[in-house]
Parts: structure tokens; sequence; C-alpha cells
């Protein structure tokens, strides 16, 4: 005998379909994390969820706007990070999965020491800061972040963590801080100027550009995070900087002439994904 499907389930399929057919990477996903938004109920209860008529037209409202690739996290409202969850919408950059590797690198390096000191550059939605401050409480965390916008998003996101959130330029930021660094990290902006065309809609028309574009090469504010933790880190200080997967190569040459154990890193799709350093 045939099960008849539930409203979720015709629902979500409907959904789905409109998704594929906008060209959204993962439309299954997405479709079950909406309706779980609308209903406030896990994924494993979609199934048996029953539906009223605002909700769907509350469903069906989000699906069109993920369709016109409206970002999923803005949304919802929020994104998941390691095991924190950070508020984003319109004005700052969405931290992506291949970041928590990135996160997890620095957490590595400072787990078991006794304070020590972690600088966060290009801080964004402070999504970095505070996976290393719940994870490493006795850390010490300071972070910058120049967008003004995206600032507020992090000092929201960072409120009562004790994370030393400035508002600033990261190429003068921390003079209080040089020598006495035990980490920098950073996901700065890294897509050269003309490969508008190959970057996703969701990022393109929603990020803030800021995030996004650094000079021909993509390596401009890079170039600065290298200046920048030379100038803040203690001898034996390590760096951590995210790139696209295209700069396997070019991004560590930024640090071999100056730095000791330049290595590049994978991610978990087996690209280049983050160069550490040695200072």
């Amino acid at each position: 005998m045939t099960r008849v499907r539930t409203q979720a389930e015709k629902l979500l399929e409907g959904a789905t379909a409109t998704l594929t057919h906008a060209g959204v990477a993962s439309p299954v996903a997405d479709a079950q994390w909406l309706l779980c938004h609308v209903l406030g109920v896990p994924r494993a209860m979609l199934h048996r969820a029953s539906v009223g008529g605002p909700q769907r037209d509350a469903y069906l409202e989000l699906v069109d706007a993920r369709a016109r690739r409206f970002p999923l996290q803005h949304l919802v409202g929020s994104a998941a990070f390691r095991y924190v969850e950070v508020e984003v919408g319109p004005g700052v950059f969405v931290p992506r999965p291949e970041t928590e590797l990135l996160a997890g690198w620095a957490i590595d390096q400072v787990r078991d020491a006794e304070a020590p000191v972690v600088v966060e550059l290009c801080a964004g939605s402070g999504a970095i800061s505070l996976a290393i401050v719940h994870e490493v409480p006795q850390a010490r965390v300071h972070a910058v972040e120049l967008d003004l916008p995206a600032f507020e998003w992090a000092a929201h996101n960072l409120s009562g963590t004790g994370v030393d959130l400035r508002l600033g330029d990261m190429a003068d930021s921390f003079n209080d801080l040089d020598g006495a660094v035990d980490v920098v990290v950073a996901n700065p902006p890294y897509i050269p100027l003309d490969a508008w065309e190959s970057v996703a809609p969701e990022a393109r028309d929603h990020d803030p550009a800021l995030s996004l574009w650094s000079g021909d090469d993509g390596l401009d504010a890079m170039r600065v995070v290298e200046r920048v933790a030379r100038r803040l880190l203690r001898t034996g200080g390590v760096v951590g900087v995210e790139h696209a997967d295209a700069q396997g190569e070019s991004a560590p040459a930024v640090f071999v002439d100056r730095w000791h154990d330049v290595r590049d890193h994978r991610d978990l799709a087996d690209r280049p994904r983050f160069v550490t350093a040695t200072r």
C-alpha cells in the first residue's frame, strides 16, 4: 500500500525542485534547514511535523528568497561554526565551513598554554575569535575589523566574551601588543578583482566587498597580514591565514623570505586552503 505523503514532505519536495532549478549547491539540505527554521523543529522531526497556513506561506517566501540566491544563513539569521553559532545578516561576511580548519589550527597552537595571546585580523562576524575563547577560555583574544557594519555584527556576537574587539585598519592595529602575541590568525579578502564571474552569487551579491576583493592577484591583504603579524608576534609565534584554493603556491610565497616553517594546509576537499608560518 502506498504511503500518503505528509504536507511537510510535499513542501520539501517542491522546495528542493525549486532550489535545484535555481542552481543552489545544496538544495535538499537548504530546503530542510529553512523548514526547520520556520517550524522550530529539528530535522529528524520534519517529516512528522504539521504545517499551518501561515507557516507554509512563510516557508515559501524563504524558499523564493533562497532561489534568488540570498544566503541561507541570512534567511535563518545565524551560521554554525565549530562548536559555536554566530548571528549574521546583510553587512557581514558569512563564515564558511572551510574556515573552521583554520580556527582549529589556531586553537591547537594555544590549547595547552597558560594565558596565550591571540590576535584575529579581519574579524568579520567574529566567528574565529568566538570559537577560540569558547574552546580555550584562558586565551586573551584581540580582534580588529575595518568595516563598520561587520564590526557591529562582531560586537554583538562577541559581547560578554572578554574579546578585545577594535574598529580600525589591521595595518596599524594593536601597536600596544607588538612582540607580545603568540598566534595571529586571519581570513582576509583574497579574491582577485578580475574573478567576478567565478564567485557564487551568494557571496558576490551579498557579502561585503571589503571581505572579498584584494587586488589584481588577490594577495594585497595577505601582504598586509604578513607585515602586521611579523610586528605583533613574539619570536617563535605563529601566523595562519586563509587563501583561495588557486593560491596554494602564491600565498606561501608571501612568507618565504622572512619566516620559518612556511607550510600550506589543505581543506577537507583536499584543496589548498591556508598557510602557516613561524616568526
